[in-house]
């Protein structure tokens, strides 16, 4: 895979996140989110910066290279929850995996509803 499309599409996907989901983390709606990830439109910078706030290595989207989050940047919540996640069996992982994945979405679901916040393409004028 080469290119910004195909490397945001492959973030997307290891985040589990469907274009739509994706897409509204970002601030857009899901065809413009097709269209980044077709490499038919390049994202902006203010949409990058929304999905690195949910885990994208954006260095990696735009250059290729991912660089690896040094251990002493964990947060103690960050290491308890790795630690804890390390000791489960295989299901226990699976269903903590799922179970984050599932707050991330609601998360975004409710971000894109907050007071004050515009769909994409539309003004408050």
């Amino acid at each position: 895979m080469t290119g910004i499309g195909p490397r945001l599409r492959e973030e997307r996907e290891r985040l589990c996140m469907t274009q739509k989901v994706f897409g509204l983390i970002g601030g857009v709606e899901p065809n413009a989110q097709g269209k980044y990830e077709s490499g038919e439109r390049t994202p902006k910078a203010d949409y990058l910066a929304n999905v690195a706030c949910h885990g994208v290595d954006v260095l990696y989207v735009l250059t290729g290279q991912r660089i690896p989050m040094p251990l002493e940047q964990l947060s103690n919540a960050e290491e308890n929850v790795l630690g804890s996640y390390r000791v489960l069996p295989r299901e226990g992982q699976e269903a903590l995996h799922h179970m984050a994945l599932s707050l991330a979405e609601m998360s975004a679901n409710y971000a894109s509803k907050a007071p004050g916040k515009t769909k994409p393409g539309t003004s408050d004028a």
